[in-house]
């Protein structure tokens, strides 16, 4: 987005040569009252637009929690200004005239981050959702593998055999889809199950 059209064309024109599907905007104030601005998977934004501005709008899209990485492009860019918006979440900065290769190459970084962050995400979610499909035994011993317990401690705490404790262990890691204690760890970790 950007408050001049002559740009906003520009950029929009060399993105769809790019094979971009493109949504110009005068505005980040149009753009937020856009009932499409949440499904947006990047956003370019002028840093000085009449309104809210640039760093305001990545502010602002982290306030409604929505996860749309921000290219800032600027043709008064300064190295305050710079540091304020990657301070302020955008993932890039690039002065006017914008370079296309570096525009694209910013994007697609962009896009990376964020595919990466929503796979980690759902993957989290997966293992939370297999979590809850153990039996009351099963996260008992997970508990203690999280805690850093060896089998015969955590035989000895549970008044079984470390052989029975081996047994539950590769159930729950078979049911987790995990391969490691650091995995369940980390699980633990994001369940509140233990204090990092």
């Amino acid at each position: 987005m950007d408050d001049q059209e002559a740009v906003r064309t520009a950029l929009g024109e060399m993105l769809g040569v790019y094979g971009y599907a493109v949504d110009l905007y005068e505005s980040a104030d149009v753009f937020l009252a856009s009932p499409e601005s949440p499904n947006a998977a990047c956003v370019i934004a002028d840093v000085r637009m009449p309104g809210t501005d640039g760093i305001a709008l990545v502010r602002e899209l982290a306030r409604r929690a929505l996860d749309i990485p921000v290219v800032l492009i600027s043709g008064h860019a300064d190295v305050p200004m710079a540091v304020a918006g990657l301070k302020a979440g955008a993932q890039d900065f690039i002065e006017k005239p914008v370079d296309d290769v570096r525009l694209v190459a910013a994007i697609n970084r962009s896009l990376a981050v964020k595919f990466e962050r929503q796979a980690t995400s759902q993957a989290a979610r997966d293992a939370e959702a297999r979590f809850e499909r153990l039996t009351p035994r099963e996260m008992e011993v997970f508990d203690f593998v999280a805690q850093g317990l060896t089998s015969q401690a955590i035989a000895t705490r549970l008044g079984i055999s470390a052989r029975t404790v081996e047994s539950y262990r590769a159930q729950l890691m078979e049911k987790l889809q995990m391969d490691s204690v650091a995995a369940i760890v980390r699980l633990a970790i994001r369940l509140g199950r233990v204090t990092p």
